[in-house]
């Protein structure tokens, strides 16, 4: 996989739904959200250029993902 950065939002989630699949995205707070992007092993941008909008998309596209795994309360 590429290096990832904060606008790799549709990999990011894919990558957070492989290593967290049971967790509801919408019930993570951003604070463990940053923490969980910035350590993932592909992450390669400034772990202080991120802001509310940018965790923000990354939860939604995230959840989008999530809800239709068999199981997830949104399937």
């Amino acid at each position: 996989m590429a290096a990832l950065t904060w606008h790799n939002f549709e990999d990011i989630a894919l990558a957070l739904m492989e290593q967290f699949p049971h967790i509801d995205p919408l019930t993570v707070r951003f604070t463990d959200l940053h923490q969980w992007v910035t350590e993932l092993s592909d992450f390669k941008d400034d772990p202080d250029h991120s802001n509310e909008g940018i965790l923000e998309a990354i939860q939604m596209a995230w959840f989008e993902e999530w809800k239709d795994l068999p199981g997830a309360e949104g399937a």
